[in-house]
């Protein structure tokens, strides 16, 4: 649309606008925004921009504070001039009323030039004076003149080059400050205000290239440092390491098991031993497609499993299986022998034929060493030895006890393998060679030990007993010449668990008169008693409102203190116990060993049950005396009874004797020291007293060796029955030794629960004589000759 001022008429399409030539619009200084926009905006019209102006100068003006008449702001005066400059230029006088008059007379000529149509104005060029005069005649504040010494403002030309003068501005005049009545004003030329400059958009600042450089090199540096490291920690610093490392991951280890020793007996007589033997392995991977045909083949000869478990075995998954173990040489050789046989006829078979048709070969089956321990003497000493697992580890006895001597240390071989894990032939290979166990050598006589469990296996027979033990021991050494159990079992055959046990370690009784022996040898040994002693032994006794009888029924005794031991009298013993105060008679005791292990590190020994401390009631002192009250082993009672027989010198026990290793060097197994726990003179008394048991009016004539002087102790006691928790069960027991007068050995024999009529003396006697007399021949131990001695046993 056409701009116009407000008293001017419409102005038709192609006439002139007014007299003021165009000016020319200034270019718009370029964004930093501009480049990077996609969709040009509309550019803000001069008229818009003038109105914009206009509204800002007059909302400023609005705003401005007024200072008495000649302060305020006229229109035409100079905007925000200050108050002396206004002063000045209101005394100036008329001339300048005049210079302003002749002012206004030139700047009208232009316009009546411009509209006579001479030069038409463009349109924006109109519309911004229209826009100027309407804005002044609202009351805007026209542009102030220049100040004294400024540099004047340009002159403006018209289109044919002659001056063009503005219109003339009227001199301020002084008003009355009670008449507010501000002159019209006319619109005046005016420069159009330069664009306010945008504010550029908010945009991402670029890093400075500087940094990023130095901080891209200092990552770089620190990633090749670390591999820098790495390769001096792998050159440098550690290579064996990482070379042994990578050795690992091309060789496989292969296990070089050591062989187990043997045990033996002490002339070298084999009681345990490896004998070679394998383990058929399968792989089912391979023997799935002809499980049926192995199975065929191994069944009848391996009687230690099922056709069923074979089959089982090889298409089950995995790649490894047993089998059977310990198979003996013999035997895979002979199925090897079959295999190969099967094979060749199939192959035979396979000639000419399709290969996808083929029969598959028989494969899959393998073995490996499994050495199977043997007993070449069945039997004997079987509960002493003990047996092992499949493992090759022992289960029970000297075999579990010894376990780590008789095995040894295996050894090692490395191979080089391939990626299926077969060794490489000819590859480098190290070997760590195995260290062999070492053979133990017993103390056991096999020739005695097998006497020995034939006698107690009769004696059990024929007394209906639930078990025997007999045991023989050197006297001087303290050596376990035999350790007899019944009943025993075969190692090389099927057992139980329960016929593990080594009742002669392993259970506990009470011992009965024959732990008379002790207490006269610690009285003796006190000097409360000897040979002369005498003592009225009344029918019973009472003993803390307890009565204790002897074993069979009697008024009162004048018996010896031999006689007491020879009838076994149990009111005599305790009258003659009473004399030692308690803490003594304890003391003796374990001396003797009891309440103690024997020192043999046998596994499941018992070291029997005593009464803790020394103070113990009267009651318990008098039964301990004639062997109730407290609980032995076999093997604690026979070294008791040696200590005796050894001149007062208890020698502890002893059941292996050396350590044999590979080359044959003997190395002596060190048992503790011996210990003198009564006199010689003590001891010898109380011998004397135990030869008059042996003799005819004594309890045990049946234990009489002809030629040889015997001494000995019968002993029958009460047992507690496991299940009742009360006195039911007896035990029955013989030890002595022989000869008397020069003794070489103990034998000590002890039945458990004997049926019918029950004695230590015709029941263990026996066992004793005949036992004895096989060592005292065997070991060439002569008779001395010495008869019996006349020991009174009455007064």
């Amino acid at each position: 649309m056409t701009d116009r001022r407000g008293s001017e008429p419409p102005r038709k399409r192609g006439e002139s606008g007014r007299s003021n030539p165009a000016r020319k619009a200034q270019p718009r200084r370029s964004s930093a925004t501009d480049s990077s926009r996609t969709t040009p905006q509309r550019p803000e019209s001069t008229r818009e921009r003038l109105l914009r102006k206009a509204q800002e100068e007059a909302a400023g003006a609005s705003r401005r504070p007024e200072v008495g008449g000649e302060g305020r702001t006229q229109p035409g005066s100079g905007r925000g001039r200050p108050a002396a400059s206004r002063k000045q230029a209101a005394g100036e006088g008329s001339g300048r009323r005049k210079q302003a008059a002749e002012g206004s007379k030139r700047a009208a000529a232009p316009r009546k030039q411009a509209s006579g149509g001479k030069r038409p104005a463009p349109r924006k060029a109109a519309a911004s004076r229209g826009a100027t005069a309407r804005a002044e005649s609202a009351g805007a504040v026209r542009p102030r003149k220049a100040a004294a010494g400024q540099r004047p403002a340009p002159r403006r030309t018209s289109a044919d080059g002659t001056a063009r003068k503005g219109p003339a501005k009227k001199a301020p005049s002084k008003k009355a400050p009670s008449k507010k009545s501000p002159a019209k004003k006319r619109p005046q030329n005016r420069r159009p205000p330069r664009p306010k400059k945008r504010k550029p958009p908010r945009t991402l600042k670029l890093g400075r290239p500087t940094l990023r450089l130095r901080v891209t090199f200092g990552v770089m540096a620190f990633v090749l440092s670390l591999f820098a490291g790495r390769l001096v920690l792998l050159q440098g610093v550690d290579p064996d390491s990482y070379a042994l490392a990578a050795t690992k991951e091309n060789t496989k280890p292969f296990d070089l098991h050591a062989s187990r020793g043997a045990i033996v007996d002490r002339n070298g007589v084999p009681l345990s031993v490896s004998e070679d033997a394998v383990a058929i392995t399968a792989d089912p991977t391979q023997t799935k497609p002809v499980a049926q045909q192995l199975a065929t083949i191994l069944a009848p000869k391996l009687t230690s499993t099922t056709s069923a478990k074979l089959l089982a075995a090889m298409t089950g998954k995995g790649r490894f299986a047993y089998l059977a173990r310990q198979v003996s040489p013999q035997t895979w050789n002979d199925i090897e022998a079959e295999l190969k046989a099967k094979n060749s006829q199939i192959a035979q078979q396979n000639q000419g034929v399709p290969k996808d048709q083929q029969a598959p070969l028989l494969a899959g089956i393998y073995t490996e060493d499994d050495p199977i321990r043997s007993h070449p003497n069945g039997t004997i000493a079987a509960n002493v030895v003990g047996v092992v697992g499949a493992d090759g580890k022992g289960l029970s006895g000297l075999e579990y006890g010894m376990n780590d001597t008789l095995s040894g240390q295996d050894g090692k071989a490395m191979y080089e393998v391939d990626t299926k894990g077969n060794k490489i032939p000819n590859a480098n290979h190290t070997v760590e060679e195995p260290k062999p166990g070492l053979t133990a050598q017993l103390t056991l006589d096999a020739d005695l030990q097998w006497f020995a469990e034939k006698r107690i296996e009769q004696a059990v027979k024929q007394y209906k007993a639930s078990s025997g033990t007999v045991i023989t021991m050197d006297v001087k050494s303290g050596e376990i010449m035999a350790m007899a159990n019944y009943p025993t079992f075969d190692p090389n055959k099927k057992f139980k668990s329960s016929d593990l046990n080594n009742p002669a370690l392993e259970r506990t009784y009470e011992p009965g008169s024959v732990q008379k022996v002790v207490t006269m040898a610690a009285l003796a040994d006190a000097g409360l008693i000897d040979l002369n002693t005498k003592i009225r032994v009344p029918g019973s006794i009472e003993v803390q409102r307890r009565t204790i009888k002897d074993h069979w029924s009697h008024g009162t005794l004048n018996l010896t203190i031999a006689g007491v031991i020879a009838k076994s009298s149990n009111v005599g013993t305790i009258i003659a116990a009473q004399q030692m105060r308690i803490p003594q008679f304890v003391k003796y005791l374990h001396d003797f060993g009891f309440g103690e292990p024997t020192g043999l590190n046998f596994p499941g020994e018992s070291k029997g049950l005593m009464q803790p401390g020394d103070e113990w009631p009267e009651l318990t002192r008098s039964n301990v005396a004639f062997g109730q009250g407290l609980s032995v082993n076999a093997v604690q009672m026979t070294a008791a009874v040696n200590a005796v027989a050894n001149g007062g010198v208890y020698m502890p026990p002893k059941l292996v004797r050396n350590y044999v290793d590979a080359n044959g060097t003997v190395t002596p197994n060190q048992a503790a020291a011996p210990r003198r726990v009564v006199s010689e003179k003590a001891a010898k008394e109380v011998a004397t007293m135990m030869e008059a048991v042996t003799a005819k009016n004594g309890t045990a004539p049946q234990a009489a060796i002809d030629g040889y002087l015997v001494a000995g102790k019968t002993g029958t006691a009460q047992q507690v029955d496991p299940k009742t928790g009360r006195y039911g069960k007896w035990a029955t027991s013989f030890a002595g030794f022989a000869p008397a007068d020069n003794p070489r050995f103990v034998t000590y024999v002890v039945l458990h629960d004997p049926t019918g009529a029950r004695g230590g003396g015709f029941q263990g006697g026996p066992v004793f004589r005949d036992v004895m007399s096989y060592a005292l021949q065997k070991y060439v131990v002569p008779p001395t000759g010495a008869k019996q001695p006349d020991v009174p046993i009455t007064w």
